[in-house]
Parts: C-alpha cells; sequence; structure tokens
C-alpha cells in the first residue's frame, strides 16, 4: 500500500514538472513564433518558469494575460538566465494583465523598443526585501514611447518601476512599495511622473543622471499629482549600488538632474528628505566621464504639499553621518534640502546665478528649505529660500521625437 501511495505521488510530481515544462516552451514558442500585428494570449493560472522568456525583433505585439493576479509568472527557483522576460529590438509592444514574480535578476527588461507599453501589470518578490532580490521590476531602457499605467512593482533591491537613458515617457496610476527606489527616471528625456502612489521604499521617487552611460544627459521632467509617503524603509540595496547612498526617509531626490518641475503632489512622513536636490559630487564616486554634467539646474518645486511627523532624520549611512555631526537639525528637519554646490559656468559677472538655470522653490504648503553649503564643508548653513523665490517656464514635454 505504502509503495503504491509513493508511486502516486512520485507520478503526480513528474507530470507537474513535465506541464510546467510544457508550458514554458509553449509560451517560449508563442513568442518565438508571433506574427506582426497579433496578439500572444497567457491563459489564466499559476505557471513556474525555470528559465527566461525572451522576444525580439517584433512589431505590433500585444502579450495579454487575463488580469493582474489571475495569470501569474513565477521564476522562483530560477536556473537559467537572469530576466523573467526580455524583450528587445521591437516596436509598439504591450506587456498587460499579468503578474510577474522573483526572478534572478530583472523581472521584465525591454531594450531598444519604439512604443513600449506596461498595462495592469505587476511585478514582485514575494519574501521578505533583499539585496538578493533582482534589481528592476519593470525595466524599459534605450526605449523610445514609454507608457507605464496601473502597475505595481514590489521588492526590487534597485528600483521597482526604472526608465533609463529613454525618450517620451509617461508613468501613471502606478504604485510602488518595498523596494528600495520606488521610481526612477535616470538619464532620460522628456518623462512625466504622476498620479502615482509610492509608500515604504527607502526612497519614493528618484530622478538621477549618472556618468558613463550611451544616453549621456537626462531632462524635462515633470513630477505630479503623486502621493509620495513614509518612505521609511531600510536601505537593501547591494553594496556600490548607486541607490545604496539613498538614506532611509527620503521622498523625492534630485541628483544631478536638470529641468525637473516637481509640484502638487503630496509628500508626506519622509522621515530624512522631503525632497533633495543634489550634484554628484555628493556621492564622492569618481567620474571619468568627460561629457557628464554633475550639477542640478533649472529645478523648480512648486505647490507642494509638505508634511512630517517629528522625528529625527536616518541615523544609517553616509547621510545619517551628515545629520547627527553636520547638520544637526535634531527632530527639526527642513522638507527641502539643496545642497548649493553651483556650476561657475551658470553664475553671471555679480555672481548670480542665470535665471534659466535657477533652483527655484515657491508657494509648497508647509514649506521649509535648507541649504547646506556642501561645497564650503558646511560652514554657510541656511535656511533662507528667498535667493530661491523665482519661478521657471512650466516643462514641455515633446512626442514622437526622432
Amino acid at each position: 500500500m505504502k509503495k503504491i501511495l509513493v508511486c502516486s505521488v512520485l507520478m503526480i510530481c513528474l507530470q507537474t514538472g513535465f506541464s510546467q515544462q510544457n508550458i514554458q516552451k509553449k509560451i517560449q514558442t508563442q513568442l518565438i513564433m508571433a506574427e506582426n500585428g497579433s496578439i500572444v494570449d497567457l491563459e489564466e493560472g499559476t505557471f513556474t518558469f525555470s528559465s527566461s522568456l525572451s522576444m525580439e525583433d517584433k512589431k505590433n505585439i500585444i502579450i495579454r494575460g487575463k488580469g493582474m493576479d489571475k495569470t501569474i509568472l513565477s521564476f522562483k527557483g530560477q536556473t537559467e538566465g537572469a530576466e523573467g522576460l526580455r524583450v528587445s529590438n521591437g516596436e509598439n509592444i504591450t506587456i498587460e494583465n499579468m503578474t510577474l514574480q522573483d526572478s534572478k535578476g530583472d523581472l521584465i527588461k525591454t531594450m531598444n523598443v519604439k512604443g513600449i507599453t506596461f498595462r495592469n501589470v505587476k511585478v514582485e518578490w514575494t519574501g521578505e526585501p533583499s539585496e538578493k532580490n533582482g534589481g528592476y521590476g519593470l525595466y524599459p531602457v534605450q526605449c523610445q514611447e514609454v507608457m507605464i499605467d496601473n502597475c505595481v512593482a514590489i521588492g526590487a533591491s534597485d528600483a521597482g518601476i526604472y526608465v533609463g537613458q529613454s525618450k517620451n515617457i509617461e508613468v501613471k496610476n502606478s504604485k510602488a512599495y518595498h523596494n528600495v527606489a520606488g521610481i526612477e527616471i535616470e538619464n532620460s528625456l522628456y518623462a512625466s511622473v504622476h498620479d502615482c502612489e509610492s509608500y515604504e521604499n527607502t526612497g519614493g521617487i528618484l530622478v538621477f543622471d549618472l556618468p558613463d552611460l550611451v544616453q549621456k544627459k537626462g531632462g524635462f521632467c515633470k513630477v505630479f499629482n503623486n502621493h509620495i509617503h513614509d518612505n521609511n524603509f531600510p536601505n537593501f540595496a547591494p553594496k556600490g549600488n548607486i541607490v545604496a547612498s539613498v538614506p532611509d526617509g527620503t521622498g523625492i531626490l534630485l541628483l544631478a538632474a536638470n529641468n525637473v518641475e516637481i509640484f502638487e503632489n503630496k509628500i508626506i512622513n519622509n522621515k530624512s528628505i522631503g525632497t533633495g536636490i543634489i550634484s554628484y559630487f555628493m556621492t564622492e564616486k569618481p567620474n571619468n566621464d568627460k561629457e557628464y554634467y554633475p550639477y542640478p539646474t533649472a529645478i523648480s518645486i512648486h505647490d507642494n504639499d509638505y508634511q512630517r511627523q517629528n522625528t529625527r532624520p536616518t541615523g544609517r549611512g553616509r547621510m545619517g553621518l551628515m545629520f547627527r555631526f553636520k547638520l544637526k537639525f535634531g527632530k527639526d528637519v527642513p522638507h527641502i534640502l539643496y545642497d548649493g554646490i553651483i556650476d561657475p559656468q551658470t553664475l553671471d559677472a555679480q555672481g548670480n546665478t542665470l535665471a534659466d538655470k535657477k533652483i527655484c522653490v515657491k508657494n509648497n504648503k508647509n514649506q521649509s528649505f535648507v541649504n547646506i553649503d556642501a561645497e564650503h564643508d558646511f560652514k554657510g548653513i541656511s535656511r533662507d529660500v528667498s535667493k530661491h523665490d523665482c519661478t521657471l517656464e512650466a516643462i514641455k514635454l515633446v512626442r514622437n521625437e526622432k
């Protein structure tokens, strides 16, 4: 009787294994054989994969599940490849109505795609947040016409929703939590992030320009009408990653960003920095890229609602040391922090910042500001915002740029 029972269990396990292998083979074949203009329909259910799925050189394809949390592609225990799904060298690709989980690396990476839409997609690492989790949930890089709508990202050890080195981007109606960075726009042009909720990350929304990348300079980014709150999660990025230096308690962080407009957001209970404006020099990392511009310029922060509890900022990491020994704000942490490091080339003969390069802070609810004068070893720390009481022209986004 015991032998029969063991054999039955073994047969069920073998059948399940073969079934999963067949499903993986079936879906990968669909992606390979899909004709331009077709729909790849995925069934309802939870399906486990041992290797990455991929599609390349396709046009006008929809990859469609039966719904977020109805079609679930799990890469837990993945043995081959790094990404969950990789799409490259395509045009007008839509990925919608599904959940991807637990890949070794990035969950969905799209590269060199002109016209990529993620709609109703969840990407998550289901265990405790860990540096062993993949870096990015949604990861379009070197793409054009990027749309991310009604998506959810959880557990990324870098950024849950990340757009890098891309042009013409819209991220909307989406949620990100328990990531190191909730939403990140990096070295990208003409981006808008709006009507999103980013919470319980280390940092809520990041706009970064970094050296040594193919697309050298981003800019013209609008971040508006978002709820960015309680981003006090301990940083779990692998050591050496640029986001490993993001202090827990960060709402919005602009690093060497240019032409960025932050407005009409609710920036609530981020204990360390409501909005930070810093140069690349603050990272203390080397820069050998002669084409890289390390300063933030043309930043407009206006009409946001800032609130925070009366609590101390982070005590962890380099920023924690700065708060303890240099800045010494105690519990009275200003909502908006500027490092004060200025490009001399942006000053006129009188030493004033050129009108179109200014950092402008205006009309924010509960507004408080500090220039920490990092360039002069924090000797001239000032809470006087009057030099930044200015207005820049609203950012205009360019669509369908060639």
